[in-house]
């Protein structure tokens, strides 16, 4: 691995950090405070890295990942899901239906073509009193005003929508959903600062040596004020992130 590459290595591991397996347990608890799922369908999962480590707060519970990338298959050959579902959640809701009474969607809904269209199909895929644990960003952050498109949900390219918690809340009760819970602070992304400074330098032409010598140490210091600054960021108006659980109601 020459220099470029070792830098390039470490920039994904400290982009990598929020989606840690301590992470991801702190998402199960918040989810069991209100359910012991029996199945748990994970939106966007990847290689099935929430549902592996989920599976430690919920050992009970039959985990099953969607995504639209091979991945999936990758993460249920890993042991990692029980079953992979590859495709869209739109298209796949008909045969998923009422086969969940947990899904979880992390950053997943604000890169959708159509947000709506989602919330309607995770309802059609929960049974009745099921639960949706969504995390999306918080448009409203300060951070969101100081960084821009440097923010952390920025760094994704799909992204489309800009959702506020107020908007989101009156969306999913209006689509037959009741709202048990709101969260920011653990919701929090640790790596505003990171990531402004990774896009700022983007667009300065380094040498390999610069990158190794000035951009690394960089990145790596303002990952550790993220993280030394979150505890208190995460109370603020600072705080970058929402997480919202709700519940599906009976139908009508």
């Amino acid at each position: 691995m020459d220099a470029a590459q070792a830098a390039a290595a470490q920039a994904r591991k400290i982009f990598a950090a929020p989606n840690s397996p301590r992470r991801h347990r702190a998402r199960a608890r918040a989810m069991g405070r209100f359910i012991e799922p029996e199945s748990w369908l994970d939106l966007d999962t990847g290689r099935g890295l929430f549902p592996a480590a989920a599976q430690q707060v919920h050992p009970y519970t039959a985990f099953d990942g969607l995504d639209a990338s091979e991945q999936v298959e990758e993460g249920r050959k890993a042991g990692r899901i029980e079953e992979a579902h590859r495709g869209f959640l739109a298209d796949l809701a008909p045969r998923l239906a009422g086969r969940y009474d947990a899904m979880s969607m992390f950053h997943y809904l604000e890169h959708s073509a159509d947000p709506r269209i989602e919330l309607i199909a995770a309802r059609r895929v929960l049974r009745p009193g099921g639960h949706l644990m969504i995390e999306i960003p918080a448009p409203e952050s300060r951070y969101a005003r100081l960084l821009g498109k440097a923010r952390v949900p920025y760094v994704r390219a799909r992204y489309t929508h800009r959702i506020p918690l107020t908007a989101l809340r009156r969306e999913l009760e209006s689509l037959g959903y009741t709202v048990v819970a709101t969260e920011r602070r653990e919701a929090h992304v640790p790596l505003a600062l990171a990531a402004g400074l990774a896009m700022a330098l983007g667009r300065v032409r380094l040498t390999q040596e610069a990158l190794v010598y000035v951009a690394a140490p960089l990145l790596i210091a303002a990952s550790l004020v993220d993280r030394l600054l979150a505890p208190l960021v995460s109370r603020t108006r600072f705080a970058n992130a929402v997480r919202v659980i709700a519940r599906r109601n009976a139908d009508a």
